[in-house]
């Protein structure tokens, strides 16, 4: 076999040191990193908007928030998102405009555009996730949303 036949053979994973073997946290990682670059490997012509699709679907469901509690929603800390939104503003998927009565704060919109592609990044995504979850039976997926849902109230507690 030529060495590039090798490069290009389907590997086993590497160890885990024994204290990583069955870390929860550890798999969710690997998960979410896995999950994502099937999501971004479908969705290359949306100028980076396809990694912030949890944030515009905040923003669609909750138009007109003030910049903190987006921030605070998808876990970010204010100063994070401002350059996040300036790339999303300067390409026309979202707005900002001022806070009535509070001129210092910013409240949250998404334009035409960035409804048009929310919804449909928010498709491929649903595809990923169809794969994603193959195989698995709907209480299945019942039970997994929950359990995640309660290792995300835990986390939130710290």
């Amino acid at each position: 076999m030529a060495k590039s036949d090798l490069d290009d053979a389907p590997q086993d994973d590497l160890a885990l040191q024994p204290e990583l073997a069955s870390s929860i946290n550890f798999r969710l990682r690997m998960a979410q990193i896995l999950a994502y670059k099937s999501f971004e490997a479908c969705t290359p012509d949306h100028g980076g908007a396809a990694r912030y699709l949890g944030l515009l679907s905040i923003i669609c469901a909750n138009p007109g928030q003030p910049q903190h509690r987006v921030a605070e929603a998808v876990g970010l800390q204010r100063s994070s998102l401002v350059p996040i939104l300036d790339r999303l503003e300067a390409n026309g998927i979202v707005e900002r405009r001022a806070v009535e009565g509070d001129r210092r704060s910013n409240a949250v919109w998404v334009t035409k555009l960035g409804e048009k592609v929310t919804a449909e990044l928010t498709r491929k995504a649903q595809a990923v996730e169809e794969q994603t979850l193959a195989g698995f039976s709907e209480a299945e997926v019942t039970d997994l949303l929950a359990a995640l849902d309660r290792v995300i109230s835990n986390l939130k507690r710290l």
